[in-house]
């Protein structure tokens, strides 16, 4: 069984300026804002949706199928993740391109100033669906806006199920577009916040959403996440994690617990919490793909914090 992922590839530099960014922003004189920062603290990490929702279904046992972009300085992370054994089948080159990239300046009050460069990830709809084969579950996570509505119709179309996850994408599609990914989904993963957005920007509420797909998992953060399905909501917990470090990618990591249980038609509880579960891991480390569990660590994890064992494959 091949899980399909259809999202960004990115790299995250990360960059620390030791101060306050408000000593250096004057109020007064923002229509003129002629200011720089001394970083001499940087780090460079693998990320974007795609890449870090496959990392984590690969130390889950599972099969992730990566479709996406990407420019001509991917060579770093090709060679990363051919040492994971990840196959790179449905990564794109697009010539003349960057991969999408973050430049994020973070200063100690942990404000951060950021700028986003999508790059490669444009041309997303140079891929398509059915380019892949022996699919049976897929996501569309945050990438090219063409790119991300094609998708979901070649999913639809095809009839593999799949999971709408807008991301912060979402403010790109209109009313009309966001119903028409729900009406073509088969699932819908959002946090609490863009759960919130979701109804305003479609007039639906949650129940109205869940009623049309087979669930509608929202993320609380610290608070857990909420299953809606089966005419059901399921609470569920969120375990205390062994430190909190940096909750980048946590996102990503939940929805790989959610596609592995998916697959394995699990039950919505066990499921969630495998999701659940591999969000808590991550916010351990810093970075989206730091975090390096065994798959023997992640059952006794799951056994100590749930009380009852899952088998990973």
């Amino acid at each position: 069984m091949k899980t399909l992922i259809c999202g960004s590839m990115a790299y995250d530099t990360i960059m620390v300026f030791k101060d306050q960014f408000k000593k250096h922003i004057l109020p007064k004189q923002i229509h003129i804002l002629n200011v720089a920062f001394l970083v001499p603290e940087m780090r460079r990490e693998y990320g974007g949706c795609a890449g870090n929702i496959a990392y984590n279904m690969n130390l889950l046992g599972g099969n992730p199928l990566i479709m996406a972009t990407v420019g001509d300085d991917f060579a770093p992370y090709a060679k990363r993740l051919e040492k994971l054994s990840i196959s790179q089948t449905h990564i794109r080159n697009v010539p003349d391109t960057f991969t999408g990239q973050a430049f994020i300046t973070t200063d100690l009050d942990d404000n951060q100033i950021t700028a986003f460069h999508p790059g490669a990830m444009g041309y997303s709809e140079q891929n398509r669906v059915t380019d892949a084969n022996e699919v049976t579950l897929g996501i569309v996570s945050p990438d090219g806006r063409t790119g991300m509505i094609e998708h979901a119709e070649q999913f639809a179309e095809a009839g593999i199920p799949f999971v709408f996850d807008p991301g912060q994408g979402m403010p790109m599609f209109s009313d009309d577009d966001l119903l028409r990914f729900i009406d073509q989904a088969t699932y819908v993963t959002v946090n609490d916040y863009e759960a919130k957005l979701l109804q305003e920007k479609t007039g639906k509420s949650l129940k109205d959403i869940a009623s049309s797909v087979k669930a509608l998992i929202v993320t609380l953060g610290a608070d857990g996440s909420m299953i809606y399905a089966e005419g059901k909501e399921i609470a569920i917990p969120t375990p205390k994690p062994a430190a909190v470090v940096d909750p980048t990618g946590c996102g990503d990591a939940y929805r790989a617990g959610l596609l592995y249980g998916i697959q394995r038609e699990w039950p919505w509880e066990t499921t969630g919490r495998l999701a659940s579960l591999m969000g808590s891991i991550k916010i351990s480390s810093r970075g989206g793909q730091n975090h390096a569990p065994t798959r023997d660590e992640i059952r006794e994890q799951f056994k100590q914090h749930f009380g009852f064992r899952i088998e990973l494959l």
